[in-house]
Parts: C-alpha cells; sequence; structure tokens
C-alpha cells in the first residue's frame, strides 16, 4: 500500500512543507484546513460562519479530488479559538454532514494566524 500526496488547484497550495492531502490505500488524510480561498485569500474575516464554509468546501474540494464524497468522512478534528464560536461553527459543520455525521473532536487552541477562527482536519475512508 503505497502514499499519494494529493492537491487540488481548487484549495490554495500550502506554502508550508505540508500536502493538502495524503491517500494511503482508501484512507485519505485532509492537512488542517483554513478559510483560504484558491487565491490565497482569507474569507470570511472576524466572520465564524463564513470561516467554517470555506474550510469545509475546501475539505469538500480534496476529498472529490481524491474521487470521493463528504459523506465519506469518517473523522474531523475541529480546533477554535474560541468556544464562544461553537454555536456558529455548529450551524454551518451540520449542514456538510445531514445524516451520519463523522465523528468529531472539538478543542480550543491558538492558530498561526490571529485572523483565524478555525481549522479542522478530516479522515475519509473511500470504496
Amino acid at each position: 500500500m503505497g502514499k499519494q500526496v494529493l492537491y487540488t488547484t481548487k484549495v490554495a497550495k500550502p506554502i508550508r512543507p505540508f500536502s493538502q492531502a495524503t491517500r494511503a490505500g482508501n484512507l485519505v488524510f485532509v492537512a488542517g484546513t483554513v478559510a483560504i480561498n484558491e487565491h490565497g485569500e482569507l474569507m470570511g474575516k472576524d466572520d465564524i460562519k463564513a470561516q467554517t464554509r470555506q474550510v469545509l468546501e475546501n475539505i469538500k474540494a480534496v476529498i472529490e479530488a481524491a474521487g470521493g464524497t463528504m459523506r465519506d468522512v469518517v473523522r474531523t478534528i475541529v480546533f477554535l479559538t474560541d468556544f464562544a464560536n461553537y454555536a456558529g461553527m455548529n450551524e454551518v459543520y451540520k449542514t456538510y454532514f445531514p445524516a451520519e455525521p463523522p465523528t468529531r473532536s472539538t478543542v480550543r487552541v491558538g492558530l498561526v494566524n490571529a485572523d483565524y477562527l478555525i481549522e479542522i482536519e478530516a479522515t475519509a475512508v473511500l470504496d
């Protein structure tokens, strides 16, 4: 079982030494994803709903590039800078996983850029 590094032009290419995602067999591991659009611009400054939507659109694009859908996501880890944003994040999050949502952990953290309100990692299992 080999490793395949995945990229899509629908998401900004990472400027640090990591991949958008890595596929190993039928598993896809999506890197921690922030609210940067494909042009490298932060979307939704100070708006948790807009940032959550952009993050999940980025994850969706990477999963689709691997040949899957959001229904294939089995696990996420949500990193929030402030738990006051939990309800807004959750409101958007549930629209991407309306049935059989993945397991999830949510933790409060400091992120590398003070304008980032959220970062999400995802793991998917493809058939």
